[in-house]
C-alpha cells in the first residue's frame, strides 16, 4: 500500500527491538558495617528472578579499599547454587570448608559449588588499592543440589575480535570453550569493545542471555544500556547485535537455557520449599552456637573454613511470611 500524503514527512527509520528484551537497572546494597562496600544488584528483580541458571547479579566498584575498607565477608552458608567470581580489578582471598585455597584475580573465574552445603569467606588482600568486580550465583538443578562441594579455577586466554576482545569463562563463544564443568549449560564472557565498535556474536537461539554493562554505553539488540544496567534478551535469536557508544566498553555477557525449576532464594540458600530453607537456616545456626570456635571447626553440616579468623555470620531472622517461589 503506498502512502498517499501529499507532503510526506520525513521518517527515521530503524530496526525494531526484538519483543521481551527487557533493561533492568541496579538497585544499590551495602554489604554491611559502618563503611560498608556497597554493590549494585541487578539480579533478581521485581521484573527477573532468573537467566538461564543465573539467579544472582551484583556489580561493585571501582572502589578505593583505603575509604571502603575493601571486601571483608566472614564465613557465611550456601546450600543449592554455585558462586562465580570474576574481577576487573584488585585481588581476594577465598577460603571455604572444602578446603580450598585461592586467590581470585582479575581475568580469572573461580566458580565454587555449595551442593548440600558449603561455608566460604571472602576477604580483599593487603596489595589491593581498588577493587571492582561481579559476584554471581547460578542455581543448580534438582537432581544436582544435594552434590558434594568443589571448587573449579580457570584463566581463559583472550580472543582478538574486530573492534575488541573477548574472555570465555563458562561455556561456549567465538569458537573457544571453557573445561570449567556446571551443572546445567551456561555460557559466561567478558567482551572489550572500542569506541563505536559494532560486533554480532553467534549465540544459541536456546538460550536466554543477560548483557551486564560494567564500562561505557552500549546499545543490546536496539536497546540502550549504561553501567550496572543488565539487558535480558529471551531465546529465539541466533546473533546478537552489540554497538559500543563514543567511550570503551566493558561487559559481561551471561546466558543458558531457562531454568525451568522453581526455585526458593532467602539470603545465602536456595531451596525448593519455605521448609526447606528453615531448616538450612537452623542447621547453620546451630553449628555457630557450638560451644567455642572449636566446635564450630568441627564437620557439621557447612562446615567453617580452616585458617579464617573471623567469626562466622550469624543466619538473619526468618521473615513472618512465607518465601514465595521464584520462577
Amino acid at each position: 500500500m503506498s502512502n498517499l500524503d501529499d507532503e510526506p514527512a520525513e521518517l527515521t527509520c530503524a530496526a525494531t527491538p526484538p519483543v521481551g528484551v527487557e533493561v533492568l537497572g541496579p538497585r544499590e546494597v551495602p554489604l554491611g558495617g559502618p563503611r560498608a562496600m556497597t554493590v549494585r544488584r541487578t539480579l533478581p528483580s521485581r521484573e527477573r528472578s532468573l537467566i538461564g541458571a543465573w539467579c544472582f547479579v551484583d556489580h561493585y566498584g571501582p572502589d578505593p579499599v583505603s575509604e571502603t575498607g575493601g571486601m571483608k565477608v566472614a564465613p557465611h552458608p550456601h546450600t543449592g547454587l554455585a558462586t562465580v567470581s570474576w574481577l576487573f580489578t584488585g585481588e581476594i582471598e577465598h577460603r571455604d570448608s572444602a578446603g580450598h585455597h585461592a586467590m581470585v584475580r582479575p581475568g580469572e573465574v573461580n566458580l565454587m559449588t555449595a551442593g548440600r552445603g558449603i561455608s566460604h569467606s571472602e576477604v580483599s588482600t593487603a596489595a589491593t588499592s581498588t577493587l571492582h568486580g561481579a559476584q554471581l550465583w547460578v542455581a543448580l538443578p534438582d537432581d544436582a543440589r544435594f552434590c558434594d562441594p568443589a571448587f573449579e579455577h580457570y584463566a581463559p586466554s583472550e580472543i582478538a575480535l574486530p573492534g575488541g576482545t573477548a574472555r570465555v569463562f563458562l561455556g561456549s563463544l567465538l569458537g573457544q570453550t571453557s573445561p570449567v564443568a556446571t551443572a546445567t549449560p551456561l555460557l559466561g564472557a567478558e567482551l572489550l569493545l572500542d569506541p563505536d565498535a559494532r560486533i554480532t556474536l553467534d549465540v544459541d537461539d536456546a538460550y536466554e542471555h543477560g548483557v551486564l554493562v560494567d564500562a561505557g554505553a552500549v546499545t543490546v539488540a536496539g536497546h540502550d544500556a549504561t553501567r550496572a544496567d543488565l539487558v535480558y534478551l529471551p531465546p529465539g535469536s541466533t546473533s546478537l547485535d552489540l554497538h559500543a557508544g563514543a567511550e570503551p566498553v566493558r561487559l559481561l555477557l551471561l546466558g543458558g537455557p531457562p531454568f525451568g525449576e522453581a526455585i526458593v532464594m532467602w539470603w545465602n540458600f536456595i531451596g525448593r520449599t519455605h521448609e526447606e530453607v528453615v531448616d538450612f537456616r537452623e542447621r547453620w545456626q546451630a553449628q555457630i552456637d557450638g560451644a567455642g570456635r572449636e566446635a564450630v571447626l568441627g564437620e557439621g553440616h557447612f562446615g567453617v573454613p580452616i585458617g579464617d579468623g573471623l567469626p562466622p555470620i550469624p543466619a538473619p531472622t526468618m521473615p513472618q511470611v512465607r518465601l514465595r517461589e521464584r520462577r
